[in-house]
């Protein structure tokens, strides 16, 4: 396969760092561009790997374009490569923000084969929750974007209309996980543990909650209630939580992402 993603920053590189180091998907050529390739340099003598300024050479040279710029650039990008598209050959797959599928279409045309895409930076290590969906022409490509996708984590498709839901969910959502993370650890510190402890012991434990809920296919509540006895110390810290608003608040932060996200 040859990939080229337009707009390599930080997103667009977690999907490569995560394509490149999964040994069961092979990319026959992968062009990386950006207005300033000097974080990219040192990718420049790995076999394969083409790094440029230039998007419309990166295009002529492949076939499933990952377009990761932000989504005010996401216009000009689309006029400059636009002449270098070929109906029969090219998949756009967008990664831009809020950005839909019949604007794409509006600049480059019906013809070309479009996927809408959300993934997350967990691509870097091959966790992303990716979803997808796409224009008719891109719903019969999907299984590509689902190959390399699933090659860094996990895929779902979507509806359209649930994207900028599923963009607060699984992209913001890292940022969100990583902030329930850090307050473990700050309780954990509290508590007599050292830094360094205090976030290996959240880490991990965060990590085994959600595993959990992978392999068993349980509810989270079931599981809760494994760990809840009459009279416990869970109990009591559960309750004291809800007291104070964590799930609310939780909600209450999805939402109002939400409502942001379609200001944009």
């Amino acid at each position: 396969m040859k990939i080229a993603i337009l707009g390599t920053g930080n997103l667009g590189y977690s999907i490569a760092m995560g394509i490149l180091t999964q040994d069961d998907f092979k990319v026959k050529n992968l062009y990386l561009t950006k207005r300033n390739i000097d974080s990219l340099k040192k990718w420049d003598k790995l076999p394969n790997i083409k790094i440029s300024t230039d998007n419309k050479k990166a295009v002529r040279f492949s076939d499933v374009i990952i377009i990761a710029v932000q989504p005010k650039q996401l216009q000009s990008v689309l006029e400059e490569i636009k002449p270098q598209l070929n109906a029969k050959r090219h998949t756009i797959i967008s990664v831009v923000t809020g950005r839909k599928i019949e604007e794409i279409e509006s600049i480059v045309g019906h013809g070309i084969s479009i996927v809408r895409s959300m993934p997350n930076t967990a691509a870097s290590v091959g966790q992303s929750m990716t979803c997808l969906s796409g224009n008719e022409k891109g719903m019969e490509n999907v299984e590509t974007a689902k190959s390399i996708f699933n090659s860094v984590g996990q895929t779902m498709c979507i509806d359209e209309k649930l994207m900028q839901a599923a963009t607060v969910i699984c992209a913001s959502g890292i940022a969100f996980w990583m902030r329930l993370i850090r307050a473990t650890t700050q309780g954990a510190v509290q508590l007599g543990f050292d830094a360094e402890e205090a976030q290996e012991l959240s880490m991990q434990t965060a990590l085994g909650a959600a595993s959990l809920l992978i392999k068993s296919g349980s509810h989270p509540e079931q599981e809760i209630d494994k760990v809840t006895t009459p009279s416990g110390c869970t109990i009591e810290g559960l309750n004291e939580m809800e007291h104070q608003g964590l799930s609310s608040s939780l909600i209450r932060g999805l939402v109002t992402s939400f409502e942001k996200i379609n200001q944009i």
